[in-house]
């Protein structure tokens, strides 16, 4: 099955990004993905099968932080949900080129429902992303 036939539907988000050569080496090469089209001010990536696009904004407002689990988390942010083993071959490559986290890789919600390994990182934008995967991926939306 490919992306396309997958009954899940895809996302297609946008964010704003200060430098695209900056962004081009953050998303290309050190989180991996491939670039789709792109021109002057935009590039669109493939962030597994979901369009994620960076477009040229130098203009940015400030984030806010909300107190979860005892750190500050910082909003707005967007990321993925991987498996246990994605989410740890993610952190090995980010530590290995020194990226600093806003929240270093660690589990959350230890031992309660909704348990997750999750990490907080900024582009070079300042962009903040989560990548997180829970203990029981059936608790993604778990009350």
């Amino acid at each position: 099955m490919t992306v396309l036939d997958s009954p899940i539907p895809r996302f297609h988000l946008a964010v704003p990004v200060d430098d695209l050569t900056v962004a081009r080496h953050f998303y290309g090469q050190v989180l991996g993905l491939e670039q789709g089209r792109s021109a002057d001010t935009w590039v669109d990536w493939n962030l597994h099968g979901h369009q994620f696009v960076t477009h040229l904004a130098p203009a940015r407002a400030q984030h806010v932080h909300n107190p979860v689990d005892g750190h500050d988390v910082p909003v707005p942010h967007f990321g993925l949900i991987l498996t246990i083993p994605q989410f740890h071959k993610l952190a090995d490559r980010l530590r290995a080129v020194g990226t600093a986290f806003v929240i270093e890789p660690y589990v959350r919600f230890e031992g309660r429902t909704g348990e997750q390994w999750t990490m907080f990182l900024l582009d070079p934008a300042g962009n903040a992303m989560e990548f997180k995967a829970f203990a029981d991926d059936s608790q993604v939306f778990a009350a």
